[in-house]
């Protein structure tokens, strides 16, 4: 009997303890949570939502494919954070980056992944109507990357169109991915970095805030001998980046982002 009583309390230890790893009350995160849950925060106030876009793409040699969706989600949680009373959507990783016949732009690389521009804004509008349904009244997309954003735009302007005279809004919020374009590169150019060396693409600015988010996903080992070189599919200069020269643009991208929110929900 006691031999059976401590087997019981061993494999029951490992049960208790994944069960409490799921009853974290502070996620913002719509996977985590119960469609009762889910229905309790939407009627507490938790109207906003906001849908993270990513892309699966190369970044050069020393950056994982996955770059993009880690950004748009680890920065959708802070932004959720600030603002209060907002929920974050699962992140879009299938966006558009090119043709396949012939390969164009990061296609030209393995592991990067395309969808066509009307697929991926058919996406976008059926989980904002989703959400609709559901209860939420803002929709905000996120988008991590440059070549989607105005079908980001086409996506909402078809919404609101159709939500004319609803409580529901929808945005493409611009102003997420303007910070890393406007504010993040002003602040380089004054630390005395170059248009060079912070780039368009895999460089000084792009490896910094994934380094200050996430270091795991950059191979800071292969840095210092990494040359910029479009055939590597880099367009830019990441040998200085560092975490904490990416910190001040995580910090553009959330503060513009929550103000920008603020003010379209106050409209």
């Amino acid at each position: 009997m006691i031999v059976k009583a401590i087997q019981f309390i061993l494999f029951s230890i490992p049960l208790l303890g994944s069960q409490c790893a799921f009853a974290d009350d502070t996620s913002v995160f719509l996977e985590d949570l119960t469609w009762t849950e889910l229905k309790a925060q939407i009627a507490s106030g938790k109207t906003t939502i906001l849908i993270p876009i990513g892309g699966t793409e190369q970044s050069g040699p020393y950056v994982a494919l996955g770059k993009h969706n880690m950004r748009a989600k680890l920065l959708s949680e802070k932004i959720a954070h600030s603002l209060g009373n907002a929920l974050v959507a699962p992140v879009i990783a299938y966006v558009p980056e090119g043709s396949i016949t012939p390969p164009t732009a990061h296609m030209r690389f393995p592991g990067t992944i395309t969808v066509t521009d009307d697929v991926f804004e058919k996406t976008l509008e059926s989980a904002a109507r989703s959400f609709k349904l559901h209860g939420f009244h803002n929709v905000f997309f996120l988008g991590d990357h440059g070549g989607y954003q105005q079908d980001m735009k086409v996506a909402a302007d078809l919404l609101n169109k159709e939500w004319a005279g609803s409580a529901t809004h929808a945005s493409a919020t611009p102003e997420y991915y303007q910070a890393t374009q406007v504010e993040y590169v002003h602040f380089l150019k004054n630390k005395g970095f170059t248009d060079e060396e912070i780039g368009k693409h895999a460089g000084l600015a792009d490896t910094s805030l994934t380094l200050a988010l996430d270091p795991h996903m950059v191979r800071a080992d292969q840095l210092p001998s990494a040359k910029p070189s479009a055939a590597l599919g880099m367009y830019g200069d990441p040998r200085k980046s560092t975490a904490e020269l990416g910190q001040p643009g995580i910090d553009a991208i959330v503060n513009k982002t929550v103000e920008a929110i603020r003010a379209a929900i106050r409209q």
